[in-house]
């Protein structure tokens, strides 16, 4: 009786492949569980079973699978069901929303080992001189590893000499398949139960009286267990007590002590110290709790709009508190990692042990305990607070969802695919669990607002900072006036510099915002005005003061500062435009006296940088922050006395629809870290164009007039929230074979819809990596079937696909693009 399985591959490939299984293999399998699997010539992937059935596959014979790998599925029956749904809504394959999904460390590896063939005619004097050296190692070790051959002959490349050897019949390969998690084991220290009587002890101790040190250490042991009869751990004993590891091991060798090993998590957060049910809320958030609690009894999303400092994290740590009494698992998404931080903070202080943190700062080991807690609903993962990949964790029994800063844009996934809106996804995600969903923001999105003002979601409201602190006091500062009357020191005006002196005088810190990593955009040549060039990609190179490097920061190519211009030869080289570095250089020599520090990209590369940064401002260790849009996502500092921001023209030139939105949202939020705790905080907006409305909006926190005025303009010109778009994407290294192809996609998309239809367009940054762009943007009225769409858009690629000519060229899709 034949039984065979359908398995999803972590690779872009359309459908599910079929493999062979015997019938103890089938009644073992369940949906969910890890397979190994080979596919093509030999390459071994780890896949996830999705149905076992007796169909054998038509078109090819099945393969046999190679392993088993789980005794319980790794993967709940809700989260496959997402997964099939992200995969089907945002036009992309199943593995490659597996390959986002699972971990790395649950992903097995192969090894590709060599070995001598069995052939015993190996002729020594054909052989070259690497193959004679392979070999020779070969009879000596009996099996090498790819890597350690690399060292042997002092070659990069050696699978093509390797391929060689195999035709010849001289070696063969072999796959070896291994688990890349290694659970963290913890070292005990027991008494042997031969010694826990009196008279044992008492006969040991005297048996040792010539060895002090071993008394000593026994002594000790039964002082510590004595006090708290808790497991000891054996590191712990040993630092604490003084004791040399030579003693352990003699006491281990002769049977006096015994060591154990407990599997532990890598990351574990002490009890909790504070009760939930103690804080209280003051009636603007009592009221915009009932309001909340009021949409999620109709089944409705909830979007909370808060001004900044308003008091929003009280409101959800009281409705986690209740999500965790009925028994419920939560997901907390945030949209920075830097976010996470200052949050866990505050969250353990509450709920303690129950909190886990997933985001891709974490180890692949860390990750797959965080993901195992979660599949068994374990006490360690009732809270789980992430970034957006916290979505593809294994919930059981998921009762609420808070998505707090839902405006932001970095809960949009580029590249690669699945290209997912995290707001968006974790709204079904709830959908699939029936649980609540709670959308958070001081500055929330067209989208989100336009729901709630139609009632498709419930709305609540706090218009009134924590302890009725005022909101903070905004100027806009003319930098064209300040410039023209030569008032300006470096890209300080007088006014800034000012208020910066008044803040420091009064022990206050300060947070500058400058939207640019880097010290300046360009290197420019002053006399023939050359600019360095990323050659990888249409894009100037930025120029990093403090590695002296020009980098590319769209493909990481970087080349030391030339002393000369490379077209002209003359050594007039000048930067142009200004970045973080640049700022922080220069408030170093206007106050000396000042602690800065730097909160970008490049300051935060390591594991715990955001949270060493955060807490030495939070210690006042730091006078003054310079950051990019990384200050403005919720941070909370209490000292806070001044934000500065350097020039807001370059957010609200940006050629993209969505550019008032974004400015008029970062500039509130990055004006809402001032004056947080009693006293009125102070912004000041450095602009060239103080008249421009977004900026009135802003300095009169008037979100009702923006939201109106963007309303009218979208609705003009079909945008979101009065269409949907889908943005197809078209790559290749030939540009004109790309120009040829886009325009052939374009006219088929136009022949087989009936919407309106933009491009083929060149983006701003038009070679990224070698590879030309072309960007097509559908844009859809809502009632417009969108899954009727998607099925002419596939049919319009397949065809597009089976012309010989267009094939290298790659098309993906951003649905809902922002």
């Amino acid at each position: 009786m034949s039984y065979f399985l359908d398995v999803v591959l972590p690779i872009r490939i359309e459908r599910t492949f079929t493999y062979s299984l015997t019938e103890h293999q089938a009644a073992h399998l369940e949906q969910g569980m890890r397979v190994a699997v080979s596919f093509g010539k030999s390459k071994i992937y780890t896949a996830i079973a999705f149905r076992v059935h007796r169909e054998p596959p038509r078109a090819y014979e099945a393969k046999p699978i190679l392993e088993i790998l789980d005794e319980r599925p790794i993967l709940s029956s809700e989260q496959l069901a997402f997964w099939q749904w992200m995969a089907t809504y945002y036009m992309c394959t199943l593995g490659e929303v597996l390959r986002a999904a699972i971990p790395n460390g649950l992903l097995l590896e192969t090894e590709t080992t060599v070995h001598l063939s069995e052939n015993d005619s190996i002729d020594d004097g054909a052989l070259t001189d690497d193959e004679f050296l392979i070999v020779e190692a070969l009879q000596l070790q009996g099996q090498m590893v790819v890597k350690d051959i690399m060292v042997l002959t002092g070659k990069k490349r050696v699978l093509p000499l390797l391929n060689q050897m195999v035709t010849k019949g001289i070696v063969r390969l072999k796959e070896n398949i291994y688990e890349k998690y290694r659970p963290k084991l913890v070292k005990y220290l027991r008494l042997h139960r031969a010694y826990q009587s009196e008279e044992a002890l008492e006969t040991l101790l005297d048996d040792l009286k010539r060895a002090p040190k071993q008394t000593m250490a026994i002594l000790a042991y039964f002082d510590r267990w004595s006090k708290d009869k808790k497991p000891i751990r054996l590191k712990a004993f040993e630092q604490q007590n003084a004791i040399s590891k030579a003693v352990i091991k003699s006491l281990l060798d002769k049977s006096v002590f015994e060591q154990y090993s407990i599997q532990t998590d890598r990351v574990i957060f002490e009890e909790n110290k504070s009760n939930a049910d103690d804080i209280v809320l003051n009636p603007y958030q009592k009221e915009a709790l009932g309001k909340i609690e009021n949409s999620f009894g109709q089944d409705k999303v909830c979007l909370l709009y808060g001004v900044t400092a308003s008091g929003k994290t009280e409101l959800y740590i009281k409705l986690i508190n209740q999500a965790i009494k009925s028994g419920k698992q939560v997901l907390y998404l945030l949209p920075e990692i830097a976010l996470t931080a200052q949050l866990i903070q505050r969250l353990k202080t509450f709920f303690g042990n129950q909190v886990a943190v997933y985001h891709s700062r974490y180890s692949q080991n860390e990750r797959v305990e965080v993901w195992q807690n979660v599949l068994h609903a374990n006490d360690a993962a009732k809270v789980v607070l992430g970034a957006r990949s916290a979505l593809f964790l294994p919930f059981v029994s998921l009762g609420l969802v808070i998505v707090d800063e839902e405006h932001e844009q970095s809960f949009k996934q580029f590249d690669p695919a699945p290209r997912y809106h995290a707001r968006d996804a974790a709204i079904y995600l709830a959908h699939i669990f029936g649980a609540n969903c709670l959308l958070g923001s001081a500055t929330p999105s067209l989208e989100s607002f336009s729901n709630a003002k139609k009632g498709k979601y419930g709305l609540a409201t706090i218009s009134r900072r924590y302890g009725n602190v005022s909101l903070p006091e905004i100027e806009l500062v003319d930098i064209k006036e300040a410039r023209r009357k030569k008032r300006m020191k470096g890209h300080f005006s007088e006014r800034l510099l000012d208020e910066m002196n008044n803040t420091v005088e009064l022990g206050k810190q300060i947070i500058l915002f400058q939207n640019r990593r880097g010290f300046a955009p360009i290197l420019e040549c002053t006399t023939c005005g050359h600019s360095a060039q990323c050659p990888n990609c249409d894009v100037s190179l930025t120029f990093h003061q403090n590695r002296n490097q020009l980098r590319c920061h769209y493909c990481g190519y970087h080349m030391h500062k030339p002393k000369t211009c490379e077209a002209c030869g003359n050594t007039t080289l000048d930067t142009k435009g200004f970045g973080t570095e640049q700022v922080q250089e220069e408030v170093v020599e206007l106050f000396p006296k000042l602690k800065v520090g730097r909160m970008d990209h490049d300051t935060t590369r390591g594991k715990y940088a955001y949270e060493k940064l955060i807490t030495s401002f939070e210690n006042r260790e730091i006078d003054v922050l310079v950051g990019t849009q990384m200050v403005t996502k919720g941070l909370d500092f209490d000292n806070v006395g001044l934000v500065g921001i350097m020039n807001a023209d370059t957010l609200l030139n940006f050629p993209d629809y969505r550019s008032h939105e974004r400015s008029f949202q970062m500039l509130v939020q990055v004006a809402g870290r001032s004056g947080r705790s009693k006293e009125r905080g102070m912004v000041l907006i450095q602009t060239y164009n103080p008249y421009h409305q977004i900026l009135q909006q802003v300095s009169t926190y008037d979100y009702e007039a923006f939201f109106k005025e963007q309303s009218y303009e979208r609705r003009q010109f079909k945008y979101p929230p009065f269409s949907k778009l889908i943005r197809v994407t078209l790559r290749d290294r030939d540009f004109n074979k790309l120009n040829e192809g886009a325009g052939w996609f374009a006219q088929s998309l136009r022949n087989v819809l009936k919407v309106q239809i933009l491009g083929p367009e060149s983006p701003v940054v038009s070679r990224i990596r070698n590879e030309y762009i072309k960007h097509l943007l559908i844009k859809m009225p809502f009632g417009n079937a969108i899954s009727a769409t998607k099925k002419s858009i596939k049919r319009v690629e397949n065809s597009f696909d089976a012309i010989s000519k267009f094939r290298s060229v790659r098309v993906t899709y951003d649905i809902d693009h922002i």
